[in-house]
């Protein structure tokens, strides 16, 4: 027997889902029902596309059944089948990055982590929600050897080799007291017709059936042995969206999803014509776990005349919309297309592109119509839509009416048509800070003589503004102004303001020898009304929090690019300033103008104890 080990990994996650998913148990069958159809799928099309398995015998099925004084249950398939390294790869470890990341997101509330554990998709595992021990027999398509997986979903599991007479594999659930309500006809059935009704191939339950037959002491208890389909096996994707009820739709999103929750919303589309293809895509109500992640799982499956090419492949929508869940089923596109070719096909290239159309105008309909329902969906996916702005230019427009911001006149969300409608007659922009802390941006003296002058700023808290936000430059023939930009504050100036910097500029020029090439400049602020001193960026420069992201994605070797240090005129330590005969206190207080604007933007000081001891030199005078 070959005895290997789980990965840390798996055994943590088995852990949890046996102690925090009791309540969804159930959903054990839903997976593995799941993972036979997918077996049945990829077999199906090399057998139309493979010249080894297009001779095979291949009649697609599932068989259940069980034995309920032995207490097992037992899901069987003829489908693609595995081999020693396909059971290692699948059932002895999560080869996906993300998997770590979703670890650390759980809290031991078991309310709280089934739900994170429907976004992770527990697949297989499940079993041992109901089950103290798993066997899995299997032989993968045009090969001759068999294998037997065991676990008792601990620490360990084996893999031996074994004899199967067909391809295909078969599950058997050694059940423990959670799992024994599963060894009856009437529980098996409800629950295929609860989740897996949709299911493209025939389900077939296994099953003695007991009658009665004569009256009174002749009365006989006769059983009767029978198979049975108990599933409507058609592509639910193909049906006219009359003959479907949400409950319907969701079932199916459920097992295509690896989800315990309904989805958020759905979209089913046919198009006829010089194309014919029907879409149905959903959105989860929780973002998937893996959505920033490098590796992350795509959502969507593509069929050709209901035959299954694939549900690996990023290029069938774009990146953006990696969370979308769902079907694309062509009727145009050749069954033995190639990755290469598909990557290149005109026919998928038009089917993406009008299927991305159809679901930003699902979005806009929502945002529209039910602007709580567009609530909980920017909640989850603002920033994926932002991402689209920057990389899809062809839906730009549509992208820029969905992508919602926080702003310091509105609570909530607020988009930049609402924003622009808000607009002052004379203003001449979009203002927008960009940082990563909502209060601190809030915070920010930068905000000062905006807020004063009744004028609205968009709060950009997400990393990713830093680099969207610029890059959008006009929305509707505006323009979009940083405020933690030199440039923007030209707009406040007025002819006191611009005396007011020529009656300082002697101070400023002496700060600036004070700090030397610790600033860029030092400049007398139109932007601030109660604190002294601020940072801005060059108007050609990155923010220093943009700076942060580039080192942060690796550009270890970039150059410090130093900010703008603007002053107050009107600030009463300026004021004193001007008059300071003390070289040693000017120096003190310049650097501290300096380091104090540092720290209200959120960096960090590289020598602290040199603040430190600037501020006691600062405050014993003063005492």
């Amino acid at each position: 027997m070959s005895k290997k080990k789980f990965k840390t990994e798996i055994s943590q996650l088995l852990d949890l889902i046996i102690h925090s998913l009791y309540s969804h148990k159930e959903i054990f069958l839903r997976e593995l029902i799941s993972n036979s159809s997918d077996a049945l799928d990829k077999l199906k099309y090399l057998t139309l596309t493979d010249d080894e398995l297009k001779k095979l015998d291949f009649d697609p099925r599932i068989d259940i059944n069980f034995d309920a004084d032995a207490k097992t249950l037992t899901i069987s398939d003829n489908g693609i089948g595995m081999n020693a390294e396909d059971l290692d790869t699948n059932l002895g470890t999560i080869a996906r990055s993300g998997t770590k990341n979703f670890l650390s997101q759980l809290s031991g509330d078991a309310v709280k982590d089934s739900n994170l554990i429907g976004q992770f998709g527990v697949g297989f595992y499940s079993c041992f929600m109901v089950a103290d021990k798993v066997t899995v027999t299997t032989r993968r398509a045009g090969e001759d050897q068999a294998w037997n997986w065991q676990s008792d979903g601990r620490t360990n599991y084996s893999v031996d080799e074994t004899e199967r007479e067909q391809q295909g594999t078969t599950v058997v659930l050694h059940l423990n007291d959670n799992g024994t309500e599963y060894t009856n006809r009437w529980s098996i059935e409800q629950l295929v017709k609860k989740y897996s009704d949709h299911i493209a191939f025939p389900i077939f339950l296994e099953f003695d059936d007991t009658k009665f037959e004569g009256e009174g002491d002749d009365r006989k208890e006769i059983k009767e042995h029978k198979i049975e389909q108990i599933n409507a096996a058609s592509a639910l994707w193909k049906k006219p969206k009359s003959d479907l009820s949400n409950e319907d739709y969701n079932e199916f999103y459920k097992t295509i999803g690896h989800d315990n929750e309904d989805p958020m919303m759905h979209l089913h589309t046919k198009a006829e014509g010089t194309q014919e293809y029907t879409t149905l895509f959903y959105v989860p109500s929780k973002a998937p776990f893996d959505m920033y992640q490098a590796d992350y799982k795509p959502g969507v499956k593509l069929y050709i005349k209901r035959v299954f090419i694939t549900d690996d492949e990023k290029e069938l929508m774009p990146v953006y919309l990696r969370f979308l869940r769902g079907v694309i089923d062509s009727e145009d596109l050749p069954l033995n297309v190639s990755r290469e070719i598909l990557q290149q096909n005109r026919v998928l290239e038009a089917i993406k592109s009008a299927s991305v159309k159809k679901v930003l105008g699902e979005f806009k309909k929502i945002s529209d119509n039910n602007p709580e329902k567009y609530k909980e969906f920017i909640e989850q996916y603002n920033r994926p839509l932002k991402e689209g702005v920057y990389s899809d230019y062809g839906n730009r427009e549509s992208l820029l009416e969905l992508i919602r911001y926080k702003s310091t006149e509105e609570d909530g969300w607020t988009s930049l048509a609402a924003y622009k409608e808000r607009m002052k007659e004379d203003q001449k922009g979009i203002y927008y800070i960009t940082g990563d802390n909502e209060s601190t941006l809030r915070n920010s003296p930068l905000l000062e003589a905006y807020k004063k002058k009744g004028i609205e700023v968009l709060i950009m808290d997400d990393e990713i503004d830093e680099i969207v936000a610029p890059s959008i430059m006009n929305y509707k023939e505006t323009e979009l102004k940083a405020v933690n930009k030199s440039g923007s504050a030209d707009d406040l100036k007025t002819e006191e303001d611009e005396k007011k910097e020529k009656d300082l500029e002697p101070v400023l020029k002496k700060i600036k020898d004070v700090l030397g090439d610790k600033v860029k400049e030092v400049k007398a602020s139109s932007r601030l009304s109660d604190s002294p001193s601020c940072i801005v960026a060059d108007e050609d420069d990155p923010t220093m929090q943009m700076q942060q992201m580039m080192r942060a994605m690796g550009q270890a070797d970039m150059p410090d690019i130093v900010p703008i240090l603007e002053i107050n005129p009107d600030h009463a330590i300026v004021a004193k300033l001007k008059d300071a005969s003390d070289d040693a206190v000017f120096e003190d207080v310049s650097f501290l103008l300096f380091e104090q604007a540092m720290l209200v933007e959120g960096q960090q000081l590289k020598e602290p104890a040199e603040f430190v001891k600037r501020l006691n030199r600062v405050m014993e005078s003063a005492v």
